[in-house]
Formats: C-alpha cells, sequence, structure tokens
C-alpha cells in the first residue's frame, strides 16, 4: 500500500472513532495544490514537487528535501503530515511540503547554490508569506533557504524574509530554530516517561538517526541520566548496554565521521538497532523503518518518532495490539514548525522577542500538546492509540475551519 493510501486510511480510522462523516472527510482526501516542475542544472533535469494538502488554516507550511527517493507520492504524504501537525500544534498553517529528487551528497556547493535558485524560480508565483512558506527539511539547511530567499526576492523586487523560515538569523533567522524539533521531542519524551513509564531516572534508549534532530535529543536525555545505549546514521550504529559517551559520540559525528567508526561499543546495523532491549526507542532517520516484517520484533515499550512516518499501518497495528506506546511524529517532532511560526510572526510583524520567553513559549505548546493528546486517549479509556487520538484533534480543528468557510455543512 502507498503511503498515500495509508494516510487515507489512518483519516478514516480517526474519522470513525469521532462519528466524523465522509462528506466532511471529503476535504481531507486529496492535496489542493500539486506543483511540479524540473529543475535544469547543467546537463541534469531534475524532478522538484511543491504540494499544499490544506490550507484552512493558514498558508501552506512545510519544508523541502533534497534526496535521492523524493517521490510525488512521498511529498503528498510529508504535506499531509503537515496539514495535520500543524493543526495539532494550534498554530495558523495549513500543511504542505517539498522536494527535489537528486543524491546532494553527489553535488558541488556551487550545485547545491544553482540548485536550490532554480527551486526558487520554478515555484516563485507559488510562494510567499500568505502563500506557502517552505523551510529546511532532509539535507537542506539555513543556506539553502538564504540561497531560495535571495532568488524569490529577486524575482519579486522586495525583501519578504517571512515567505521562508530557518533561514540564518542575519537574514531573519531565529537562534532557537537550530535545534527546535529536539527540544519539542525531548519534552514529550519527559512527559511520556511521567505518565508511561513510571517516571523511571535511567532509562535505556536507543536513537535511529543521529542527524541534528536526533544527535540534540540524545544529548538532553543523556545530560538528565538516561543511558543512550544505542545510535546510528545511514552507514550503521554502535550499541553499547552500559550506556554511550554521548558528548564524545556528539563530537565525533559533528567532525565529520560516521556513528558506526566511533570506539566505545560493538557495530550494529540500523535494522538490529530497532530491535534492540531499550525502554525508549527514538525513530529520527526516515519513513517506514517499522514495518509489518520487523514490528513483533521491537522490544522498546515506547517509541518517540522523531522522524516523519517511520512506521507504516500495518506495523501500527501490531505495536497497538502489543499496547507499545507511540508518540506520533505530528507531535514529537512539532517543535521545529511551532518555531518556524516564531519566526515567520517576527518576520511579518518586525518586533524580535526574547529568546528566553520564546523557549518558554515553545514548552508551553509542546506541554499544551501533549495534555491534549493524552486528555483524547484517557477520554476513549485507552482504548485507542495516542497517534488516533491526535489525529482525531488535528482533523477536528481544521474540519471546523472548512465549516466556517462555507466548504462543508
Amino acid at each position: 500500500m502507498s503511503i498515500v493510501l495509508e494516510n487515507l486510511e489512518r483519516l478514516k480510522e480517526a474519522a470513525r472513532l469521532e462519528n466524523i462523516s465522509d462528506e466532511h472527510l471529503s476535504v481531507l482526501n486529496t492535496p489542493v495544490q500539486v506543483s511540479y516542475a524540473e529543475l535544469a542544472v547543467g546537463d541534469r533535469k531534475l524532478p522538484a514537487w511543491r504540494i499544499i494538502y490544506n490550507r484552512a488554516l493558514g498558508p501552506g507550511k512545510g519544508g523541502i528535501r533534497f534526496h535521492p527517493e523524493v517521490s510525488e507520492d512521498e511529498v503528498q504524504s510529508l504535506a499531509f503530515w503537515m496539514s495535520l501537525k500543524n493543526s495539532l500544534a494550534d498554530i495558523p498553517y495549513g500543511g504542505a511540503k517539498g522536494g527535489v529528487k537528486f543524491n546532494p551528497k553527489d553535488s558541488s556547493p556551487a550545485e547545491l547554490e544553482e540548485i536550490s535558485r532554480a527551486y526558487a524560480r520554478a515555484f516563485a508565483d507559488k510562494l510567499g508569506q500568505d502563500k506557502d512558506v517552505p523551510a529546511p527539511d532532509v539535507y537542506t539547511n539555513g543556506q539553502i533557504m538564504a540561497y531560495i530567499l535571495d532568488e524569490f526576492e529577486k524575482i519579486k523586487g522586495a525583501h519578504e524574509p517571512g515567505m521562508i523560515t530557518g533561514k540564518p538569523l542575519e537574514l531573519g533567522g531565529i537562534a532557537l530554530r537550530g535545534d527546535a524539533t529536539a527540544q519539542g521531542g525531548y519534552l514529550v519524551t519527559k512527559e511520556m516517561i511521567k505518565k508511561f513509564l513510571s517516571g523511571k531516572t535511567a532509562c535505556k534508549i536507543a536513537v535511529q538517526g543521529y542527524g541534528n534532530a536526533g544527535l540534540f535529543m540524545a544529548e538532553k536525555l543523556a545530560v538528565d541520566g538516561h543511558l543512550i545505549v544505542a545510535a546510528s546514521d545511514s552507514k550503521g550504529g554502535i550499541y553499547n548496554e552500559n550506556g554511550l559517551d554521548i558528548m564524545a559520540l556528539s563530537a565525533w559525528k559533528n567532525s565529520g565521521k560516521s556513528v558506526s567508526e566511533f570506539a566505545g561499543g560493538q557495530a550494529v546495523s540500523n535494522a538490529e538497532l530497532l530491535e534492540l532491549p531499550v525502554d525508549i526507542l527514538v525513530l529520527a532517520a526516515l519513513e517506514n523503518q517499522i514495518t509489518a516484517d520487523n514490528a513483533e520484533k521491537i522490544q522498546a515499550p515506547c517509541i518517540v518518532e522523531l522522524a516523519n512516518g517511520p512506521i507504516n499501518l500495518a506495523a501500527d497495528r501490531i505495536l497497538a495490539n502489543k499496547k507499545t506506546v507511540v508518540v506520533p511524529d505530528i507531535l514529537a517532532n512539532s517543535g521545529g514548525v511551532i518555531v518556524s511560526y516564531f519566526e515567520w510572526a517576527q518576520n511579518r510583524t518586525g518586533q524580535i522577542l526574547d529568546e528566553e520567553y520564546l523557549r518558554d513559549l515553545l514548552d508551553k505548546k509542546m506541554k499544551s500538546g501533549w495534555q491534549r493528546v493524552v486528555a483524547k486517549f484517557e477520554e476513549k479509556n485507552g482504548e485507542i492509540t495516542l497517534r488516533q487520538a491526535a489525529y482525531i484533534i488535528a482533523i477536528k480543528r481544521i474540519l471546523a475551519a472548512e465549516k466556517y468557510r462555507g466548504r462543508i455543512k
């Protein structure tokens, strides 16, 4: 089953649990805008997409990824998740996503700049602070956002920093953005430990995906006294049941080396890491890491989805039957888009807010989201999953906006 069809099935499941009609749900069955272009860069033509799934709550919002496996199905699915994530986070955005199909690791800095500028040219008429607001995603960063912003402003002949987030500070970015996804995931993980692991003070944790978000989150949990016993990146991982030296591992990774080459434990594959006997499994890599093929082998009683879509529908059902607690992606990784909202709001108003104030506001919004999801979970006597609870809340907010707009009755 494609990711798109899985998303629709999850929608239907949540709708049935809350008695939402098919007529109302139909406004979420398909994206409202699909834009495609071929970026001409040198002698290459690179497929590129920008998709808005829903904009009842505000302009589109979602990242741009550079990856060799980008497809329309993937981008549409990510835009769908962004619609629900932004709704659940109670911020004024619809959901969108973008991508370019190529391997950025095989491209020079000059080529990456040209691809970024070509993307801005291809979709300039679709983007804007009131239309659709991109951000960094897989293999894109603040520099890529800066190129896109610069090219967009050249085309428009005016400054519009609010058309993109995740920018360098000098172009209107926000310092909090660097570890926002990890900070949000860390906050809900602490809440999950209190509720589902009896406040355990030294949990054993495995982190699949030791990139920006996974690395920062591992550091924060290690400072709290939890044991990060395993970590991995795209080349493989390492495991030590007594705990890894996380600060040393982070320094190693930041020097450009692979986690798999770090001394202090035994080598494990990404697949093996998923099945380790830990308290918490943090999924911070890519989609479809846990499927029907390995879901029964997962030993962790609690999973945190820091990546988008790391557990497919069939695996979700298996894990639910096992009573595995899964903190869903649309809650766990929403810190990034919440801070993007702070950046966008500052760009629009020109008012620069204190970083400590914004950090406190992020904490409050993440905890509020957690509390609303848990309240819905408990309202249903724990007979639904946390993902289903989150979907119900997000869907109902979008449908309420659609109703006020007169698009449904």
